[in-house]
């Protein structure tokens, strides 16, 4: 499809910068997005969630940008800003009108420069509070919170980079020093370990010469950075029950499973979809509408740079057992293997996916960010026709394939059930 061939163009500064350019002036916006190539697989045992620390210190100011003046500045010219934190990357990004390019590229180029010379104990202290809180809102004290992590942390072995979740471990949390804070970042976030995209209505000599105003001058770091690649290997099928402050109980099966952009990781992708992707996919359809025993039931496929897994979890409608669902479960997965799938079913998912792939590019801060991913995973942004051919060529048979190669596997099962009135 030749509407997916975006043309850009990607460059290095002499600070090792990667630069990545798309102009389409058929908008009046632009988007900045900048990748560090540093994520929680980058941390070490007793310095977990480092990295989503710095998704939050990232934006307490920089020499000339006073403690939170970058979300004033970019709001009040019209625009949009945040940053996320993956198991590989970091980034951060705005969507500006186009006269605005050169504010976003100072707050950018600030941080990512003059970090260090305002960071204090205070503004440390102040955000591994804020981290600290955010850990307990949304995985101790939310319902189901902590399945996630209970799952990788049993899926893979300790130690391997993807065996501890972004946010951190809460005594980690409280573990952070001044010295573990800058040398994270002196070692992380340098022009040679970022990818700058700029997308949208510019003018590329000129926003070259703004790249090369702000960003040259900063100077990266000697380090030679590793990969913390090690295969992850799951014996023997662990069960796990864990007890929360729940009304239902919900069931998780979790399989080690293809990288991303790996061979398997597309038609894993369609697996999911098929198993429940919509209301008239395999276990939706049985375990939500004809048998009625699930409250809700969900696929998918989690890959990185290193691993992936595959996850079905399922929450029991009142009276139905685990062992029940999870017996429907590995029935429907049988099914696949042995009988396959249909023509239909595979024309449907392959269809959902790209109407949601396009649909999504529509959006020049989703495309610029994707250009990052892209850049980051397979050394060439423009891969937008590759990837959405990975999905095209996946067969009825590659369906039943990695069914069977992943999902008779070892798995976790992880079994969530209600506290009882004293807590226990």
């Amino acid at each position: 499809m030749e509407l997916l061939d975006i043309h850009c163009t990607r460059y290095n500064l002499s600070n090792g910068l990667e630069v990545i350019l798309y102009q389409n002036n058929l908008i009046p916006l632009i988007a900045v997005n900048v990748w560090y190539k540093v994520g929680s697989a980058n941390e070490v045992k007793g310095k977990t969630g480092l990295a989503h620390l710095f998704e939050h210190m990232m934006f307490q100011g920089s020499e000339n940008v006073p403690k939170e003046m970058h979300f004033k500045y970019i709001q009040e010219a019209g625009g949009t800003l945040n940053g996320s934190t993956s198991v590989d990357r970091t980034n951060y990004y705005e969507k500006l009108p186009s006269n605005e390019l050169e504010l976003a590229l100072w707050l950018e180029s600030d941080r990512m420069g003059f970090f260090l010379q305002t960071l204090n104990q205070e503004k440390l202290d102040n955000q591994k509070s804020v981290v600290y809180n955010e850990r307990l809102e949304r995985y101790d004290n939310q319902p189901y919170g902590l399945a996630w992590e209970i799952i990788i942390t049993n899926l893979y072995d300790k130690g391997h980079p993807y065996s501890w979740s972004t946010i951190g471990f809460p005594d980690d949390i409280k573990s952070y020093t001044f010295e573990d804070v800058t040398g994270f970042f002196k070692k992380y976030y340098s022009p040679k370990n970022a990818s700058l995209v700029i997308a949208g209505n510019i003018d590329v000599d000129h926003t070259k010469s703004l790249v090369e105003k702000y960003f040259a001058g900063i100077t990266s770091n000697d380090d030679s950075l590793t990969s913390p690649a090690k295969d992850a290997i799951l014996k023997k099928t662990k069960l796990v029950v864990h007890k929360d402050k729940v009304q239902l109980e919900r069931l998780y099966c979790a399989w080690l499973s293809d990288k991303a952009f790996g061979k398997d990781d597309a038609s894993l992708d369609i697996l999911s979809d098929i198993l429940t992707g919509s209301k008239n996919s395999r276990l939706y359809k049985r375990m939500v509408f004809d048998m009625e025993i699930a409250q809700d039931v969900t696929a998918f496929q989690f890959s990185g740079k290193y691993s992936g897994h595959f996850v079905i979890a399922a929450t029991a409608k009142p009276g139905n057992s685990l062992d029940k669902l999870k017996s429907v479960i590995d029935e429907e997965i049988n099914l696949v293997i042995k009988k396959g799938i249909s023509s239909h079913e595979l024309e449907r998912s392959k269809n959902s996916i790209n109407s949601g792939f396009i649909y999504s590019l529509q959006n020049i801060d989703s495309l610029a960010d994707q250009l990052n991913l892209y850049n980051f995973h397979l050394n060439e942004p423009n891969s937008f026709n590759y990837d959405l051919n990975r999905y095209n060529a996946v067969t009825e048979s590659d369906i039943s394939r990695v069914a069977e190669k992943y999902l008779l596997k070892p798995r976790v099962e992880l079994k969530i059930i209600p506290e009882d009135k004293n807590g226990n």
